[in-house]
């Protein structure tokens, strides 16, 4: 075996170093997805810097976005740190901070609310329920595990993620309605949303649910995903309290650096503001 290729070995060993930092589920799978994605590209040839510098050149000219190119470059980086071969690893693009957001992402109120309202035309009661409590909560969806009978009990539940330990608290109407569900289905105890196997839902299917209900809601598919729902509930808050601080705190960011990039405008917003300077006779 050649001691500079990527094996299904060095790549097992990865992931079990990335579990151990706790890092979580969806983290992992992109991790993993991007090295496989650079192990496949090499087509079985040796890991150099010349070869990674070459990765890049690709998905520069492949056009992908540039944050995106960045994120296929850190897994593959991270991996090569921990094989010992840092001196393959190549520097990510320099970005400038964004201003304002695209449009085209931006999932409004108005259609979130035409989203819950088809979910539950079509008799799609569990998913309603689903978008409704990441939305009212913020919670990650890796993290809809953590939402027990127990913890709605309580009105709270605990989520320990990358060493830290956060408190997601539950508003007393969702609590109501989780509770309702979680009867009706005869879950008395654990995890309240299930497949009909009695299962935890897994991001995939509640990616593919939410992705079902575009054409009927008559909102943009590039605008319907779960994390989606947490940068709504992001905006909302903030609109309220005006602490970017205490949002952080409440999404479980480690840097309000992060937190700010929820906070951006849309293009929409940034012309609004613009033509409000009236500095165009």
């Amino acid at each position: 075996m050649n001691e500079n290729q990527i094996t299904a070995g060095r790549v097992r060993d990865f992931a079990a170093h990335l579990r151990a930092e706790e890092r979580s589920a969806g983290t992992i799978e992109n991790y993993l997805r991007h090295i496989r994605a650079f192990s496949r590209w090499l087509d079985g040839r040796d890991v150099t810097k010349a070869a990674a510098a070459a990765w890049k050149a690709h998905l520069v000219s492949a056009g992908y976005a540039p944050a995106t190119i960045n994120a296929m470059l850190g897994s593959p980086n991270r991996f090569l740190a921990l094989a010992g071969w840092r001196d393959c690893q190549v520097k990510a693009l320099r970005l400038q901070r964004r201003l304002f957001r695209d449009d085209s992402r931006e999932l409004t109120r108005a259609e979130y609310d035409r989203l819950l309202n088809t979910a539950r035309a079509q008799g799609r009661e569990r998913l309603a329920l689903l978008m409704e409590t990441i939305c009212a909560t913020g919670i990650r969806v890796s993290e809809v595990r953590c939402l027990t009978v127990e913890a709605v009990q309580k009105g709270r539940a605990e989520i320990a993620l990358k060493g830290k330990i956060r408190t997601i608290l539950i508003p007393s109407k969702l609590r109501k309605k989780l509770l309702k569900f979680a009867r009706k289905n005869k879950t008395v105890s654990g995890e309240i949303f299930l497949t009909r196997n009695g299962n935890g839902m897994s991001r995939k299917q509640i990616w593919a649910e939410m992705k079902a209900l575009c054409k009927a809601a008559g909102v943009a598919p590039s605008k319907v995903f779960p994390h989606n729902l947490r940068h709504l509930f992001a905006r909302t808050f903030y609109q309220v309290c005006r602490d970017v601080a205490k949002l952080a705190d409440v999404l479980g960011h480690s840097s309000i650096e992060t937190t700010r990039i929820y906070l951006i405008s849309t293009g929409a917003e940034h012309e609004r503001q613009l033509e409000r300077l009236g500095l165009v006779g």
